[in-house]
């Protein structure tokens, strides 16, 4: 199999890192899409290095098909259930997707997620490790592991909680429903909704957008945003004059500042790291 026809893969448009699923009909998650995402996450962390001259300045995941995903091909569950030591590999699996999770949600730059049609299990929870997501008006969600005895486990539940509170979370997850993107929306799960016809392009435009952006300040943002949910806000507070300090050293900074001056407000141009 070559980089251009694995079910997980990365393009570059300009300073985008592009993640493609695409494993027809359904996109199924499968142990070969799992492994295909793991090392397409590792090659993120390489290209949105701050060292790198060419890094990524934002990253957008996307599906090819009728739909972002039906969920996980219910097979592997059966095989690790019905085979030996299913607890200790039922573990290690949830070990390996978490990592894939937190390691999406620690990148130094945006992540946004495009959902133009059904997104299930795996693919939903992935999104939630993402900053931004993105909805088509079509696009519906669910977590729908109750059918197969299971709780999701790539972080979903906890993700969901953060973002919608833990009763609408139980909520989501007990019932194993279909969502539709208006819904959650309005419960804070999907950012924005997005009209069906050119949503692909107003999602690749969007993630153009973010990366013009000043990197090095996003990934503070990123930084205290994350600490605040996960320690309060004053331990937020607490790590401000080191990350937001260090901006001050930094071209971004230094370059923003020297247009607006010259160009005033509105008129700035800028171009960052």
């Amino acid at each position: 199999m070559t980089a251009s026809d694995a079910p997980v893969r990365i393009e570059r448009d300009g300073d985008v890192a592009v993640v493609v699923l695409d494993n027809p009909p359904l996109n199924l998650f499968t142990p070969a899409v799992f492994q295909a995402l793991d090392a397409a996450v590792g090659e993120l962390v390489t290209l949105t290095d701050p060292q790198r001259a060419d890094r990524a300045r934002a990253v957008l995941f996307e599906a090819r098909g009728k739909v972002v995903s039906g969920g996980v091909d219910v097979t592997f569950f059966r095989d690790i259930a019905e085979g030996p030591e299913p607890e200790a590999r039922g573990g290690e699996l949830w070990a390996q997707l978490l990592r894939v999770a937190q390691t999406v949600e620690d990148l130094p730059v945006p992540t946004v997620f495009a959902a133009h049609g059904l997104t299930l299990t795996a693919a939903f929870e992935l999104s939630l490790a993402c900053d931004i997501l993105l909805a088509a008006e079509k696009a519906s969600f669910g977590l729908v592991e109750i059918v197969v005895g299971l709780t999701p486990s790539m972080g979903g539940p906890q993700r969901l909680a953060e973002r919608a509170g833990p009763a609408r979370a139980r909520e989501l997850v007990f019932t194993g429903e279909r969502y539709p993107a208006a819904v959650l929306e309005r419960w804070n799960v999907v950012n924005r909704v997005l009209p069906d016809d050119g949503f692909a392009e107003a999602a690749r435009a969007y993630a153009r957008q973010v990366a013009a952006g000043p990197t090095l300040a996003h990934a503070a943002t990123k930084q205290l945003v994350a600490t605040a949910v996960r320690q309060g806000a004053r331990a937020a507070d607490a790590l401000v004059p080191e990350v937001s300090g260090a901006l001050f050293g930094s071209e971004d900074l230094r370059g923003a500042v020297r247009s607006f001056l010259t160009d005033g407000p509105g008129k700035a141009t800028y171009a960052g790291r």
